[in-house]
């Protein structure tokens, strides 16, 4: 027996059994005016509203008082920041209380026995906090409770068997905690519950039979624990059921047909476990469902014809199963589906002309099959497509001009297949399609320069094909920044809008390209070497003569400049390279002086602030703050970040329009960024959204190539030594820029490309070699790049995961448990294969031994090669086989497997 004494204004004696779960509270009832000091003192509202005595408490924000007794009977501070340990809070000085909701206000600590003293408590809603420790076997004993929601915090240990207590209970939430254990016995005596909600903890064992009692049941959500054994059909009782979640467990066995048969069911998802065997026919008899997820496990056989009844579903998904045979005609029935994937599968026979009948939907992946014959015309018909992937199929025969139709279409993807002809011209009809990919077919003729119309498109890919004739310039698009034109027979010169644009590897295997641009380069060689040894006495004397008299003028004009400044302006100086010449007043007048309300961010170095100019134009404005512009240490990043800003030119490192320099204000002139921070965007549960997978492969992609750029194709490398989300920046199309080059240096190619320097960098980003030794190279900007696209990938920092992933204690670790829960699964087959190899090169690059990190060129080059398509089920890839250079989920992979990445 163990007795707890609370010392308030009124004396509170909780007793609690732990051997039976009994609570025992007396307590007299408090007045109001008790109430109000329990409120006071929990400091859940700011002095500004406690403090004020002539305010009732029952006027305060959240606070609901009975007409009657003017008892507090709710509180309600959803989305309050409160904060502070929830033990605060003297809950036996609130007996009316019949609603608490505390939903994302920070609290942390442990869940406070006082709170059950609250006898008339109908509704507790924490979600979305810090609450750590166990459940309280005296909660679970509150038997008004008709909501418990916990869910979203870090609640460990098991359910207490109290919990059969709750008769009254409607809506039961533990998700997203870290509860284990079995599903309790005493569940089933939940006769009222509506909504039981377990998912994303630790739970184990068979999903018990007696489930099935519980037939008040409309949603059941056990998804993302580790339950076995099969599904049981008792939970064909569960006539209400109109959500069941049971994905991402490890339930084997077959989807009893007793399931099927619940004509209220609208969404059934059980992907990502081992179920087998056929898809019932039975199917056919939930004519509510709306969305059915499959995927990810083992299904054999066909796709049965009675999915044709299903004419309310509008999300389908079967990819990555092992379904035959061909699709049937009924699908056409489907007139309310969206989203189409049957991708991964062994799907055979050509693409049912009734598809063309689903014109609501905006995505279909067949890819990864064994389809043949041509297109059918029909596919015109689905203007609603905003993605259609067929690649790695046998289709063949020519790309019908009804494709012009798709008006809305973003991404094609009809790489590895049979297709030969010629591109028809209606593809420049696209004018929404930022992704295109027809590698690695057999078309012919030449590129269209109607591809020129499509001026949002960001990729690129025809290698591997027989294209001829010359390059189209591309000149209207500006969004262009991955191309692949290599393995074709394309001749003449590279358009001067490409050249420079995009790596040698974008060309290659063309053998007629460049051909006349090198007999030129030949002959003008040969012209210059002719001149050269004609007149270099002559240029050597009038060179030197030019040298001279242009110092002689250049020390006489700069002293005339300075005197003009320091006349007419004061300390003026003018800024530059930004659509011409800035005037220090148009910066001065654009934020009223640097006034607050233009600020739109702070940090240890100074204030960034937006300013529009005259013209028009937004920028950005880092100043220093006054007491950092006096600091020589600040004084040098300030004048580093202007050196390297100048130099850098590359499509995604910030672009530095201009600057002042000067003790009394300093300042640097930047290309305004929409979006903010990477970190911030990962960190805000709708921007994370925005930023979808397919964004952040490109983000993690382009900053590679800016890195590679840094290190390899400079004249002198340079490291960066700040690599973090912090500093990568964002447009507002989502693509992300490296920024910040306060602490950037130099490599020298006559020191091994080594320096030794003051730690710098932000903490949780910098290689740990820098511990013991004071040694930068550009393998410290690897290791930063690989916790930014693991930070990337996963949707938040990776902390301490990161040396466990390198161990051996991420064997059991699969890759898609880290990703990022707020995106779905990814559904094109060359977005999941972009995940893995983004989680791949990132592991990599987090070796502890520098020398076995790869290079950013072999990173870089990585993300340009062919990706090999997966063979082996997304959600079957663990971190161990990526972290070990396994790739037996390729296609080809013990080919490849000892290919590696890094210098050893």
């Amino acid at each position: 027996m163990t007795s707890i004494i609370c010392n308030t204004s009124l004396a509170v004696l909780i007793t609690i059994s732990f051997s039976g779960y009994n609570s025992i509270v007396a307590a007299s009832a408090p007045s109001n005016e008790s109430e109000a000091s329990a409120l006071r003192r929990s400091g859940w509202w700011p002095s500004s509203i406690t403090g004020n005595i002539t305010l009732s408490h029952c006027a305060w924000y959240g606070v609901l008082c009975g007409d009657a007794s003017g008892s507090v009977y709710e509180i309600d501070l959803l989305g309050h920041q409160i904060g502070g340990n929830f033990s605060n809070m003297n809950f036996s000085l609130l007996p009316s209380l019949t609603h608490l909701r505390l939903t994302y206000t920070g609290l942390v600590g442990e869940i406070p026995l006082l709170i059950c003293t609250l006898s008339r408590l109908t509704h507790l809603d924490l979600f979305d906090n810090s609450i750590t420790g166990k459940l309280p076997p005296c909660l679970l004993s509150l038997t008004s409770l008709q909501v418990l929601d916990i869910g979203r915090n870090q609640i460990s240990g098991s359910v207490p068997p109290t919990v059969g207590r709750l008769h009254n209970l409607q809506i039961l939430i533990f998700g997203s905690n870290k509860l284990v254990g079995s599903i309790l016995p005493e569940f089933g005596n939940l006769t009222k519950v509506e909504v039981v909600e377990l998912s994303h903890n630790n739970f184990t064992g068979p999903i018990p039979s007696f489930i099935g009692n519980l037939t008040s049941l409309t949603g059941l959500f056990l998804q993302g624990n580790k339950f076995d054994g099969s599904i049981p059909p008792e939970l064909g009782n569960l006539r209400s059921l109109t959500d069941l979640f049971l994905q991402e467990n490890k339930l084997g066995g077959s989807i009893p047909s007793e399931i099927v048969n619940l004509r209220s069911l609208t969404n059934l998802f059980l992907q990502e476990n081992k179920l087998g065997g056929s898809i019932p026919p039975e199917i056919g008899n939930s004519t509510s469902l709306t969305y059915l997820y499959l995927q990810g496990n083992k299904f054999s056989g066909s796709v049965p014809p009675e999915i044709g009844n299903l004419t309310s579903l509008t999300y389908l998904y079967l990819q990555g199963n092992k379904l035959s045979e061909s699709i049937p005609s009924e699908i056409g029935d489907l007139r309310n589906l969206e989203l189409l994937d049957l991708s991964l599968n062994n799907l055979v026979g050509k693409i049912p002309l009734e598809l063309g009948s689903l014109t609501k939907m905006s995505g279909v992946n067949l890819s990864s099959n064994v389809f043949n014959g041509p297109l059918p015309s029909s596919i015109g018909n689905l203007t609603s497509l905003t993605s259609l992937s067929l690649q790695v199929n046998k289709f063949s025969g020519s790309i019908p001009s009804e494709i012009g139709n798709l008006r809305n279409l973003i991404r094609l993807n009809l790489s590895e297949n049979r297709f030969d002809g010629a591109i028809p011209l209606e593809i420049g009809n696209l004018r929404n399609l930022k992704f295109l990919d027809l590698s690695s077919n057999n078309f012919v003729g030449k590129i269209p320069v109607e591809l020129e119309n499509l001026i949002k498109l960001t990729e690129l890919d025809l290698h591997n094909n027989s294209f001829s004739g010359s390059i189209p310039p591309f000149r209207r698009n500006s969004y262009l920044h991955d191309l692949n034109l290599s393995e074709n027979h394309l001749k003449g010169p590279i358009p001067d809008s490409l050249k420079g644009y995009f790596p040698d590897t974008a060309f290659l295997g063309n053998e007629d390209l460049n051909q006349f641009d090198e007999t030129q380069a030949h002959r003008r060689r040969s012209s210059i070497i002719h001149y050269m040894m004609v007149f270099i006495p002559l240029a050597v004397i009038f060179i030197s003569c030019i040298v001279v008299g242009s110092c002689f003028l250049f020390r006489c004009a700069t002293k005339s400049v300075q005197l003009e400044t320091v006349e007419k302006n004061g300390n003026f100086l003018s800024i530059w390279n930004y659509d011409g010449k800035i005037a220090y007043e148009d910066i001065i007048n654009a934020t009223e002086d640097f006034d607050l309300k233009y600020c739109i961010g702070t940090g240890g170095y100074g204030s960034v602030y937006r300013a529009r100019l005259p013209n028009g134009k937004v920028v950005a404005l880092k100043k220093l703050h006054r007491l950092e512009a006096e600091d020589p240490t600040s004084d040098k990043s300030f004048r580093n970040e202007v050196k390297y800003l100048t130099e850098l030119r590359h499509r995604s490192i910030i672009k530095l329009h201009g600057f002042c320099l000067h003790r009394r204000c300093m300042f640097l002139v930047y290309e305004y960024m929409e979006n903010g921070s990477l970190f911030c965007a990962l960190r805000d549960d709708i921007e994370a959204v925005e930023l979808d997978w397919s964004k952040r492969v490109d983000l993690v992609r382009d900053i590679a190539h800016a890195l590679s750029y840094m290190h390899h194709d400079c004249a002198r490398p340079i490291v960066h030594r700040d690599i973090s989300s912090n500093n990568i920046l964002l447009n507002s199309k989502m693509q992300g820029f490296v920024s910040d080059y306060g602490t950037a240096r130099l490599l020298d190619h006559d020191s091994s490309s080594n320096f030794t320097a003051n730690i710098a960098g932000t903490y949780g980003y910098i290689a740990p070699e820098l511990a013991y030794t004071l040694v930068v190279n550009e393998k410290c900007d690897v290791y930063s790049f690989g916790v930014v696209a693991m930070e990337t990938m996963m949707g938040e920092h990776p902390g301490d995961i990161v040396s466990t992933l390198l161990t051996s204690f991420g064997e059991d670790i699969m890759l898609h448990k880290i990703l990022d829960p707020r995106l779905s699964f990814p559904r094109e087959n060359s977005i999941a294969r972009s995940i893995v190899l983004i989680v791949s090169l990132a592991l990599a690059c987090l070796s502890a031994n520098p020398k076995s990190r790869p290079t950013m060129k072999q990173v870089s080059e990585a993300f340009l090669a062919r990706k090999l398509p997966l063979v082996k089920p997304f959600h079957e890839i663990s971190l161990a086989q990526l972290r070990d250079n396994d790739k037996s989920w390729l296609e080809g992979g013990s080919r490849e497997a000892s290919s590696g990445l890094s210098d050893e």
